[in-house]
């Protein structure tokens, strides 16, 4: 590790994952060793459609640097218009982002299955070199640090 990554900050990505549909992937992705930030914490949700945009903003305002939602995609057990419901979502909450001076690409979102698990790890990947860029421009505040 050189030292230059031994003083940068561990980046923390929330991952909302559901419980039938990205979970089974996500798990899949552990067991097979693949490669991705060891601080994504993933909580599982029935379905990603009932994530409130307060608790993107709740994770972002108490030291998450970026949020993650494992969508069902058109795979959702619960409501048939799980993408749209979801979609409609993310785009309330990165709204929510924008009126609070916080940059909306710190939440991504990305229809992930149950057999997902490269897409996945590839997915979080890209997304912490997208966190860690924008916190090297000073444009994320995770922390409570203002930017």
């Amino acid at each position: 590790m050189s030292e230059e990554s031994a003083e940068e900050p561990e980046l923390k990505i929330l991952v909302f994952s559901t419980e039938t549909i990205s979970d089974p992937g996500i798990d899949f992705a552990g067991s097979a060793h693949l490669s991705y930030p060891p601080s994504a914490l993933v909580v599982p949700v029935p379905c990603s459609s009932g994530i409130r945009p307060e608790w993107i903003l709740y994770a972002l305002d108490h030291g998450f640097d970026g949020v993650f939602i494992a969508a069902d995609g058109t795979d959702c057990a619960y409501v048939p218009d799980c993408t749209a419901r979801t979609g409609d979502l993310v785009g309330r909450a990165q709204a929510m982002l924008s009126e609070r001076d916080m940059d909306p690409r710190r939440l991504k979102m990305a229809a992930i299955c149950s057999v997902c698990a490269d897409a996945f790890a590839k997915h979080i990947r890209n997304f912490e070199k997208e966190l860690a860029a924008m916190q090297k421009d000073g444009v994320t505040a995770g922390r409570g640090a203002e930017a």
